[in-house]
């Protein structure tokens, strides 16, 4: 349920809430806690509103969607994943690692370039280090005396904010934006609005550094453990893996953004990992009028919490909604029964078996057409869906299919902790052997 306050809480069906969200921003704005509002500042995207949240929200969006981007990050996810793979083969059979930790090392580097062209070395590791000390604030006590956790990760941003904004009057100083952009920063100073001041760009390219922490990285984590729960997933990714890597390897090209993104089971693998994982729990909104939803008032003024997870683990929604099901996303309907056919108790390869299944159905559920709907919802929705959604997918669909397609592995016990954000708590240790 989503629950809104002040007091006495009012309860709403939180499917028709989150859709009365979207579709109508007239009636609800973005609200969050004063420590996070401290931390984002004014002109965080998450904060402001109409025009001006349009225009950020579209030139970012429009460039992280670019085919010149994503080919990008495919040649830094593969270049920075290589010394990785090679260091786990070498330290032999049983080499422990925590996936969890190399992820948010790769991640990181990868969307900094992408954001402000910053490239790997010691500026990159200082910006690493501020970042970290940025970001634990943003669940703490709204209190800015000198030596609390708000405090400290204040003066974090601001460090981090002087090294953005020195990249910001370079560029300007070498009118580096006569070609394409080359990162988001281009992008906002080449739009030529004076609503896009210095601030307003550093202070988002800092916020949108945080999916590097507590998005793609958590994603990939988790796909992780459930593949690590479910063989028979892994080995159906396992090969589909393998086949692309085969068939590229005797045709003798290398792997492109778009190779990764065709792979079908794999997007089945990350939709699921999302909607299971629930790696952003829901989103803050208040009422700026009387809102009714479902026969349900909302009064103006109201706070409402909308929780995602309520939606995905819905049994109205999904069969068997706690279960790590990718096949869920391959919708195969047999029209002589004229009813779904269960691939959890069908075994691979045997859909000949079934008398009348003649007809695959494929709902291509990581396009963004079904990415704001209130019944999936993982990268937000409406006028505020997440840019960076194609780049999410792309990023765990590159890490797992080295990872797949070079090791088996032994996963170790681990658990999620969903406070203040969702995590593994030990980073997801496994041991990997390599396959050559």
């Amino acid at each position: 349920m989503s629950v809104s306050w002040p007091a006495p809480p009012a309860a709403a069906p939180a499917r028709g809430l989150i859709g009365a969200a979207w579709s109508d921003a007239r009636s609800f704005v973005p609200w969050y806690p004063r420590s996070l509002t401290e931390l984002m500042g004014k002109s965080s995207i998450l904060v402001i509103n109409g025009g001006l949240q349009r225009r950020v929200h579209g030139l970012v969006g429009a460039f992280f969607k670019s085919p010149q981007l994503k080919a990008q990050v495919t040649a830094d996810m593969q270049r920075l994943l290589a010394p990785a793979l090679a260091s786990w083969r070498h330290q032999g059979p049983g080499a422990r690692l925590r996936i969890q930790d190399h992820a948010k090392t790769i991640v990181f580097q990868i969307l900094v370039r992408g954001l402000i062209g910053l490239e790997a070395g010691p500026e990159m590791q200082q910006l690493k280090q501020q970042f970290q000390e940025f970001i634990v604030g943003l669940m703490s006590l709204p209190i800015k005396l000198p030596g609390t956790r708000l405090y400290r990760s204040l003066q974090a941003k601001k460090r981090m904010a002087r090294v953005i904004q020195r990249i910001i009057q370079e560029k300007r100083r070498r009118r580096a934006l006569d070609g394409p952009p080359r990162d988001a920063i281009d992008v906002l100073m080449g739009a030529g609005s004076e609503e896009l001041t210095d601030e307003l760009i550093s202070d988002n390219m800092i916020d949108f550094m945080i999916p590097a922490e507590d998005s793609v990285p958590v994603l990939i984590t988790l796909a992780v453990k459930f593949l690590s729960e479910c063989p028979l997933a892994l080995q159906q990714l396992e090969e589909e893996n393998m086949e692309l890597k085969m068939r590229k390897t005797d045709l003798g090209e290398t792997l492109q953004w778009t190779d990764y993104m065709s792979l079908s089971f794999t997007q089945h693998v990350i939709t699921e990992t999302l909607r299971v994982g629930n790696i952003i729990s829901g989103i803050m909104r208040k009422a700026v009028r009387d809102v009714e939803v479902k026969g349900h008032l909302i009064p103006k003024g109201w706070r409402v919490f909308m929780y995602f997870r309520s939606v995905h683990l819905d049994d109205m929604l999904y069969e068997d909604p706690c279960k790590f099901n990718p096949w869920r996303w391959k919708v195969r309907t047999s029209p002589t029964f004229g009813r779904d056919v269960d691939p959890i108790a069908t075994p691979l390869g045997s859909t000949n078996m079934i008398e009348g299944f003649d007809e695959w159905v494929l709902w291509d559920s990581w396009h963004e057409k079904d990415m704001s709907t209130s019944s999936f919802t993982p990268f937000g929705g409406g006028l505020r869906l997440c840019p960076g959604l194609d780049l999410a997918r792309l990023e765990a669909s590159i890490f797992l299919h080295h990872l797949v397609t070079s090791f088996r592995w032994v996963a170790e016990e681990d658990h999620i902790v969903n406070f203040p954000t969702v995590r593994l708590k030990g980073g997801m240790p496994i041991r990997v052997t390599a396959k050559d």
